[in-house]
């Protein structure tokens, strides 16, 4: 696999969210969106494969959102891995979180990308091509891993993960 390929999609109805503190799935204009609170932090799973031409290097995770009505400010998300092959299903284990902040765009609406890398190995939970694993999105909303000062929910339209 080439660099720089995307490995795989989630959107918001792929979410299978965690027993408390979830984003919550709504719509904007038909278009669905997943609901992350300024006031506490929440959290969306998704479970996907990592593909057999997966080459072995890192991942940069990509978060497609937009803010419900805020022009300004940043929101800062937390994305973590979790290897299934090695782990009880009956607990999480995931790995520590990446983090990164995002500005939000001037309209209100209008796409944001926040980009999240992660190196092979310990950062991803020594996920392996072809293994199972679930991805965990989180919004820092009281900013422990930086700030996080947009007023107003932020809203998730789409997750990538390329091969770095």
């Amino acid at each position: 696999m080439a660099s720089g390929n995307t490995l795989a999609t989630f959107f918001p109805c792929d979410n299978e969210p965690p027993a408390s503190n979830y984003a919550t799935l709504d719509t904007r204009n038909a278009h669905p969106v997943l609901d992350f609170d300024d006031s506490t932090d929440e959290s969306a799973v998704f479970t996907g494969i990592l593909p057999r031409h997966y080459g072995g290097g890192g991942i940069t995770v990509y978060l497609h959102w937009a803010g419900t009505s805020a022009t300004s400010g940043t929101a800062r998300w937390a994305v973590s891995v979790e290897a299934i092959a090695s782990q009880d299903i009956d607990s999480d284990g995931f790995a520590s979180a990446q983090t990164a902040g995002g500005t939000a765009n001037g309209t209100s609406g209008v796409e944001t990308v926040t980009s999240i890398a992660f190196t092979d190995g310990a950062q991803m939970d020594s996920l392996a091509a072809g293994g199972a694993f679930r991805l965990k999105v989180t919004r820092d909303a009281d900013g422990t891993s930086g700030t996080d000062d947009m007023t107003g929910d932020a809203e998730l339209l789409a997750v990538e993960v390329k091969e770095t």
